[in-house]
């Protein structure tokens, strides 16, 4: 497991340094198809009567849609099982639910898991590889089932 860690600075200056550093071999030539999974740790001072969620501070939420327009293609190498669905809700809006967990607004939710897989897609076929699979239990994880036919169509 790779962890990313996000300061304050890195935060409010939108400096995606720490990102860079630790998907650089993600980027390598050829492109490693099963690479350690990517978590993110995120170390602000934060007032303990805050009852925010980090996805609701201004300068994560920012920090994350920079990092998703620059990379929109890291969600499939997140850690899926605990960072997938944080990194979601940095991005797609929600509620919580002490007893339920975390709701995403569902047509919010539709539209992001599309976007990216078609981002995915298209990335993995620039590298030559064929993970539709993955992908798959991807969208899965985020309780969303794309029919394989699905990834014939996108060619």
């Amino acid at each position: 497991m790779t962890t990313i860690t996000l300061t304050l600075e890195h935060l409010t200056r939108l400096d995606l340094g720490p990102v860079q550093t630790a998907i650089a071999p993600l980027l390598a030539d050829p492109l490693p198809t099963d690479p350690d999974p990517l978590r993110f740790t995120i170390e602000i001072p934060r007032d303990p009567t805050d009852p925010r969620e980090l996805s609701e501070l201004p300068e994560v939420r920012l920090w994350f849609i920079r990092l998703d327009a620059v990379y929109p293609w890291l969600p499939y190498y997140l850690d899926w099982t605990s960072e997938l669905a944080r990194y979601t809700a940095m991005l797609v809006p929600h509620q919580f639910s002490r007893t339920e967990g975390i709701q995403f607004n569902p047509e919010a939710l539709e539209i992001f898991i599309m976007a990216k897989v078609f981002a995915v897609h298209r990335w993995l076929q620039a590298h030559h590889i064929s993970q539709t699979g993955k992908l798959r239990a991807m969208t899965q994880t985020l309780g969303y089932d794309l029919d394989s036919r699905f990834f014939e169509q996108l060619g």
